[in-house]
């Protein structure tokens, strides 16, 4: 990239981020001088910004580089980690959600202190708290400064080594991305994350069209042709044992890792816990899964295009790294004048889990650790600007933490992947096991939990750094095995040690709880498109040819889904009728 193009690609990475900036401040003005506006957006937040920040909040740079470098490297088996999400947010919108909005709860480990203790509470804020500050926000800082250092070579355009650009800029999007979190809290948050999902949405769509474009010599039917009848290996979701996601983990681990990212993990549900009611939390969570179907399509499509075009790891012409894939296709097929549009949805991507991390870490810092200790020392009610206060502060800090950390992420032997899934199975299984049983029994005391995660510390710890090479299981069944375990260890603590009294659900809502009436149609409809997807790449759909089978089932799943939308439009005109009537 020469110099002049540089210079356009980043006045035009400015404009956009400047823009998002601006809208994100003319709607958030006035409106984060209260807690419940800083943390909860006000408990305001419609469908729309709730999807769309939910989809930036997981959409990161560490996705669009990794999926399509599997992409590139293997096949779609690991779209199973994005598609199936749709079952999380099923979960979410019927089970998780209408008992987090009865309850008002701020945070995950509020409601754990009301169904347990303040042990419970203070164990589940550890877990979070590590898992943000030494992983996941460094990760997403490090994933991010990556993807930039690929797109532009700011090594020597500064003349600097790598090691100090990285960390240059690293320090540079982290700054840029606390000010939302910082400065505007949840709802700027919510509305920078809604705008740059508009942009990540284009863009997602129109690398695969250009790169088909590119593959078919200026023909996007004949790049289709050719990758829909050329390596259909490349098109496979159905991952075999050798591949990075096997199809067995998907109804094993990967249930409860997706059920604790869309349903427990405070930085993802924090949007949710702020709905203006229960039916716009319940849209606003669908509507995000319908987008996580999209992400083969942007997100890994891609990948194989690349394939196409260059050819594999070490073949003649072939990149040098699968993680070179996305970087190399952006390069040659966006013109110049969108690559600066590009960085800048790259960045929003980075700026959102960032920014939504910090808001959650502070909001857990806050409200479930310094209110706790205060008034634990007999302190008067603190007033909100009071605790604002301690929260931009909090956040701060905990940037600068994360700036100290992210660096420190190249020298990961493994990896980053291998780093961020080895150091997630420390917190995400017992939580999720905690949460489900905490949920649905009232019998279960305090000492079930406190037991529950010492366990699984030691137990995962155990088997993933010393008994790693004897006990060969693939990380995701050992999810499920652990979670099962778990379970069991919850249930015979509250048989043999039964609470005094049984928990009794306190219904305190702040919100209207009506529920949506098209929620059970739109998540038939939901699942219906992951099983259309899974259907199309495998051996039944593109994988070698359609089969016989592929349409007979595709129409199957077409005529169910009319017939229950059918029932429910006939339902909801005559409830319409009869209020009018009455």
């Amino acid at each position: 990239m020469t110099t002049y193009e540089t210079v356009v690609a980043l006045l035009s990475c400015v404009f956009f981020m400047a823009l998002v900036a601006w809208i994100s401040y003319q709607k958030t003005k006035g409106e984060v001088d209260t807690r419940d506006g800083y943390f909860l957006a006000g408990r305001g937040l419609s469908a729309v910004f709730i999807a769309g920040s939910m989809l930036l909040t997981n959409l990161s740079a560490e996705q669009l580089i990794g999926l399509n470098g599997s992409a590139y490297g293997f096949n779609l088996s690991s779209m199973g980690w994005e598609v199936t999400a749709a079952f999380a947010t099923i979960c979410m919108a019927f089970l998780f959600l209408p008992r987090y909005l009865a309850g008002a709860f701020a945070t995950l480990p509020q409601f754990l202190n009301d169904r347990f203790d303040g042990g419970v509470r203070r164990m589940s804020v550890v877990l979070f708290m590590i898992g943000y500050g030494l992983i996941t926000i460094p990760s997403v800082l490090y994933a991010g400064s990556i993807a930039v250092l690929q797109l532009f070579d700011v090594p020597a355009l500064l003349n600097i080594p790598y090691s100090q650009a990285l960390a240059l800029t690293i320090v540079i999007i982290g700054c840029l991305g606390a000010v939302y979190a910082v400065f505007g809290g949840l709802r700027a948050v919510a509305v920078s994350d809604t705008l740059n999902g508009i942009g990540l949405l284009v863009i997602g769509l129109a690398v695969p069209i250009l790169g088909l474009s590119a593959l078919g010599q200026g023909s996007i039917g004949d790049g289709l042709y050719t990758v829909a009848n050329s390596h259909t290996e490349k098109l496979n979701a159905i991952g075999s044992e050798f591949d990075p996601t096997p199809f067995a983990t998907l109804f094993t681990g990967m249930i409860f890792a997706n059920l604790f990212y869309w349903c427990t993990n405070q930085y993802v549900i924090q949007r949710t816990l702020a709905a203006k009611n229960l039916a716009e939390g319940q849209k606003g969570v669908l509507f995000s899964g319908f987008f996580k179907v999209l992400v083969p399509f942007m997100m890994m499509l891609p990948g194989v295009i690349a394939y196409h075009l260059y050819g594999g790891v070490g073949e003649v012409g072939g990149l040098a790294s699968i993680d070179l894939a996305y970087p190399r296709l952006i390069r040659d097929v966006l013109p110049i004048e969108a690559t600066g549009f590009f960085l800048a949805v790259l960045l929003g991507a980075v700026f959102s889990s960032f920014n939504s991390l910090l808001n959650s870490a502070a909001t857990l810092f806050c409200l479930d650790v310094y209110l706790p200790y205060k008034e634990s020392r007999g302190h008067a009610q603190i007033d909100d600007g009071q605790l604002l206060k301690v929260a931009k502060r909090a956040s701060v800090v905990i940037a600068l933490f994360s700036f100290i950390v992210a660096p420190l992420l190249q020298f990961a032997a493994d990896g980053l992947w291998q780093v961020i899934r080895v150091f997630t199975g420390f917190y995400n299984i017992p939580i999720i096991a905690i949460v489900i049983v905490g949920l649905f029994t009232r019998h279960v005391p305090a000492l079930g939990p406190k037991l529950v995660i010492v366990f699984h510390v030691l137990a995962y710890g155990l088997l993933q750094f010393v008994f790693k090479q004897s006990v060969d299981i693939h990380f995701l069944h050992l999810y499920a095995i652990l979670f099962v375990i778990e379970v069991g260890i919850l249930f015979v603590v509250g048989k043999m040690y039964p609470r005094s009294s049984p928990w009794v659900y306190s219904t305190t809502s702040k919100v209207d709880m009506q529920p949506w009436f098209y929620a059970v149609p739109c998540a038939a409809t939901l699942m219906s498109c992951v099983i259309a997807l899974y259907l199309l790449f495998s051996p039944i759909g593109m994988v070698g040819g359609l089969s016989d089978l592929f349409w007979p089932l595709i129409y199957v799943l077409i005529g169910l889904n009319i017939l229950l939308w059918w029932h429910f439009l006939i339902r909801k005109s005559k409830v319409t009728a009869n209020t009018e009537f009455s």
